[in-house]
Formats: C-alpha cells, structure tokens, sequence
C-alpha cells in the first residue's frame, strides 16, 4: 500500500509542523535496515517510525524494536496494528523528552527517518546521551549528511559535534520522488558508528569554543574565539601559538584533534 493510500484509508495527511513525509519504497526500507546490520540480538530505537512501513521491516530482523512517535493519532493507529506483535513497542511521545536509556536499556540502535528542522536537535540529543546507541542510522536531508562527515577545510559546528562522538559516513542517497508527500531535496541514509568515549576529555568545555569558533563566519580563528568568549584577543593569540594553531585561520579549516589543542590551550 501506498503511503498517500494508506493515510486516506484512516482519514489523515503528513503534518508539516512535524516535517512528515513518509518512505515506503520496500528496497529503499530494506538498504535502512542493512546500513544498521539488524540481528535477532539487537534492540532497536526508532524515532519517528510514522505510519510503521520501517517498523514493519525492523520488527522482521529485531529481537526488539521500541518506536517513538509525537503524532498521537499515527501513534495509536501503529499501536492497533502492532498489538499482536510481541517484539514491538509503540511510545506515544517526543524523543527530546527522554533518555533512550529509559526507553530501550544501555545497549541499543537507533534506526530514524529524521524530521528535517529537528534533525541537528535529535542528533545531539542521542549522542550527548549518558548510555549511547552503539550505531545510529539515520535518513536526512542531503545537505545535512554532506555537513555531517565534512572533513576540513569544509567543517561546521554540526560536524564537529557529531564526529566527537562518531564516525559518520553517507550509505546512500534516497531521491525526493521516493517519500509522500514529496520534499523539495533528495535525502540520504547515513551511519554513524558511535566511539566507546568521546574524542574530547571535556566535552562541555569544548562545545563552548568550537560554537565560539564558528559562531562568526569568515572571522579569523582569533576574532571569533576572542569575542565568542568574551577574552582578550592577545590571551587567546597566546593559547593558539601553544596549540600550534596559526591565529589567522578559519573554524571550519581545523581538525578534531586541533580543536581539542585549542581547547586545552585556552584552558
């Protein structure tokens, strides 16, 4: 059944205050599982599951499969149709208000057709997280999955956040023809494969000066990170010469390992 079928048959339509558009292309659903590597022995989170086409391809490969919904109406229709299947578990709620380990215990996947004005949010949200997912496989938009795993001299505050976290890479790009109703850019399935620690000893810290460092583009390194965080622009040109960091480049052409000199050396 189609998406645009399947809503008429229960009298609904994709809200655009939550960025619906819903996925039933049975081979694109299929690769979403595969870039997860869904055993019987996984447990998965699914944010946004919708009207349940990828849970139903999730609950097939899952020993469990705990879906998330914010929309009540989609959320009750899933838990009608879900009832008798014993591995599934459909949460009426929005995924920003919990903890995932609440929801699904300390080991765990996150499989999730992102909103797109939320995605950064929810992203951050998962991976910040005191027990993470071990993998996190998410559809966004193509835009999103090319600032995701930039590399400099390319790199942005998103990036940098999640690469502390994980290692992301692009599976594959769905094309807009492919959802109901049809968004206005491609999207792409992307695999982030979660670090056991993050990259930086203090990632609180180091958020605060990497959003100083972008948060004025085209400014030299030392402007940006002088009056993001409200410091003499000598101090800082000081700390960057001790973190080997020529004062007069840009946020986005440094690596993880500099912003984590630049961190220590402003500390």
């Amino acid at each position: 059944m189609s998406a645009k079928t399947d809503l008429a048959a229960h009298d609904l339509q994709p809200r655009k205050k939550w960025g619906q558009h819903f996925l039933t292309d049975t081979n694109i659903l299929a690769s979403i599982a595969d870039a997860a590597d869904i055993t019987r022995n996984d447990t998965i989170l699914e944010i946004g599951p919708g009207l349940g086409h990828l849970t139903r391809v999730l609950a097939q490969r899952a020993g469990r499969v705990v879906a998330v919904e914010v929309d009540a109406e989609l959320a009750a229709r899933l838990q009608n149709e879900f009832a008798a299947a014993s591995n599934v578990t459909i949460v009426c709620g929005d995924i920003l208000r919990y903890a995932p380990f609440d929801l699904v215990g300390a080991h765990f996947k996150i499989v999730a057709n992102l909103p797109y004005y939320i995605t950064s949010a929810i992203l951050r949200h998962v991976l910040e997280t005191a027990h993470k997912p071990r993998v996190v496989v998410v559809m966004v938009q193509r835009e999103v999955a090319q600032r995701i795993v930039a590399r400099p001299p390319a790199m942005n505050l998103l990036a940098v956040s999640i690469q502390v976290f994980a290692r992301p890479r692009v599976m594959r790009v769905v094309p807009a023809g492919s959802f109901y109703s049809r968004p206005k850019v491609d999207s792409a399935v992307v695999r982030l494969d979660v670090e056991d620690a993050p990259r930086v000893a203090d990632s609180a810290r180091f958020f605060e000066i990497a959003r100083a460092g972008f948060g004025e583009k085209r400014k030299q390194l030392r402007n940006a990170l002088a009056h993001g965080l409200n410091l003499e622009r000598e101090f800082v040109e000081t700390a960057l010469a001790r973190a080997r960091i020529n004062p007069s480049r840009r946020a986005e052409t440094l690596t993880l390992a500099e912003w984590s000199a630049v961190c220590h050396a402003l500390n």
